[in-house]
């Protein structure tokens, strides 16, 4: 039935080719969830939907993408993993090819929120993670960073290609790219990927010949698999601890930067191509960083590794808005050392999952521990879109009391000017009737007025400057909006 088998089996352990089959199958899910980043401001032209609409289907998608990693993780363990992949890339070729026809907000949530989220939820971390804990006894930890790396490669294989198609064809030529990928991974699954070692004759790679065979296959329902495993998960402290520092790799991954980042450059005037490339260059840093991050999981501490690594990815993003200001080495920077500590923390957390939870749970739970990862990445994703919109109606308030304020100091400046003609006026007739010591006090008091004039004329100006600046701001939003929506 698996003629690599045969072929394999004197020169390596078919366990290589079983993670270059899940290598391949999350390099294509990989570039499906980078597709909805190239697709915003495409989708915001055409259909005039605000980025806030998008973010809620892509927050949608980024929940599901991690709620049913354990689900996926116990339906593995259920109906088989073969059968629970290949059925999630038939639902991802099919849905992603669909959406090439949407047209309506609902649609975008439904195909790319509901279906694509569910789906790659199998096709993902969840899926290395299975494949590792049930072919591999040493080297655990540089094969799930070689197939974390996927993540990287799928970005630097699809996301330059797919900015360039939208620049020049549109969105909905991509779509259909990703399905057709998706399509084609599917009978390699079929032909390429075996259940278990004990399926073709085989031990995991460095397991010891006395070793328990592989368990049999769970009857239970998958929803009471994923469930039993996190009440076990619950009671113990470095779940939590799994849990939570995913929750924040999440939102500073997928949620912050892949989402909004191709957006962003476009906020500071870059192109959508240059956003990709962007990307891509830290997904080619990501496929060396995770890759050394897996082979130094295997010989050092794996917790004081995650915590370099969150503390350097820390630093990286203190630097992004300061990046945007250089003119030429601000984001490369910011994209090499982001890029190399991207996703480097998924090997010491599912070799620290697989020590403290053993092999057969350890899937179901890094499963839940990735649930984790994406509610951080939707509370990104949603949340940077509010917060958007929170700073442009900050600016347009701002618009509003520095209008108030010119006009307030306007009217001051007005009156003392009153003040000041009446005041000469006297200081004519003092002159003139000759008292000096009354002329000398209120040519002083005259002095003074003149002073309190001029700066309550400055503060006016200044406060003028600042209501034109922000209403040219605001006037340049709304015409760009107008645009989109007469482009549609």
């Amino acid at each position: 039935m698996y003629p690599a088998a045969n072929w394999a089996r004197n020169r390596f352990h078919y366990a290589w080719i079983a993670i270059a089959v899940t290598f391949l199958v999350m390099l294509v899910t990989a570039g499906i969830r980078a597709t909805p980043s190239v697709m915003m401001v495409p989708l915001e032209r055409s259909f005039g939907w605000t980025r806030t609409t998008i973010s809620l289907a892509l927050a949608i998608n980024l929940a599901l993408f991690g709620l049913m990693g354990p689900f996926a993780a116990a339906a593995m363990q259920r109906f088989g993993m073969r059968r629970t992949v290949i059925g999630a890339l038939a639902i991802l070729a099919g849905g992603v090819a669909v959406s090439s026809r949407m047209s309506a907000a609902w649609q975008m949530v439904l195909i790319w929120g509901v279906l694509v989220g569910g789906a790659t939820g199998a096709t993902s971390m969840t899926l290395g993670a299975a494949v590792v804990n049930r072919w591999f006894t040493q080297h655990r930890g540089l094969a799930m960073g070689v197939l974390t790396a996927s993540s990287a490669t799928g970005q630097l294989a699809f996301l330059p290609l797919m900015a360039w198609v939208v620049e020049h064809q549109g969105w909905r030529p991509i779509v259909l790219l990703v399905a057709v990928a998706a399509a084609v991974v599917l009978p390699i699954v079929a032909l390429l990927l075996p259940e278990q070692p004990s399926s073709i004759g085989l031990r995991r790679l460095g397991e010891s010949a006395d070793a328990l065979t592989d368990p049999a296959q769970s009857q239970a329902n998958p929803i009471a698999i994923a469930f039993a495993a996190l009440s076990k998960a619950v009671k113990v402290g470095d779940f939590w601890l799994l849990f939570f520092t995913f929750f924040i790799c999440g939102a500073s991954t997928n949620g912050y930067i892949g989402t909004h980042f191709i957006a962003m450059c476009g906020d500071y005037g870059l192109s959508e191509v240059r956003g990709a490339g962007m990307l891509a260059v830290m997904g080619v840093c990501d496929l060396f960083g995770t890759t050394l991050s897996g082979w130094l999981s295997d010989r050092f501490n794996n917790r004081v590794l995650l915590f370099w690594y969150y503390g350097l990815r820390g630093l990286a993003l203190i630097f992004l808005p300061f990046a945007f200001g250089f003119q030429y080495f601000g984001l490369p920077i910011f994209g090499l050392f982001y890029g190399l500590d991207w996703v480097a923390t998924v090997p010491p957390t599912v070799r620290i999952t697989s020590d403290v939870f053993g092999s057969r749970d350890a899937p179901v739970v890094f499963g839940w521990v990735v649930a984790g990862h994406q509610l951080g990445a939707a509370f990104a994703a949603l949340g940077t879109a509010c917060t958007a919109f929170s700073v442009f109606a900050s600016m347009r308030d701002q618009v509003y009391q520095d209008q108030r304020n010119a006009e307030r100091y306007g009217r001051t400046a007005q009156a003392l000017q009153g003040i000041t003609a009446k005041l000469d006026d006297v200081r004519k007739g003092v002159k003139e009737a000759g008292q000096e010591p009354l002329l000398g006090f209120i040519e002083a008091v005259h002095e003074q007025l003149s002073l309190e004039h001029r700066q309550w004329l400055g503060q006016q100006t200044d406060a003028e400057s600042a209501f034109t600046r922000l209403q040219d701001t605001l006037t340049k939003i709304s015409s760009q909006a107008s645009a989109k929506k007469a482009g549609s």
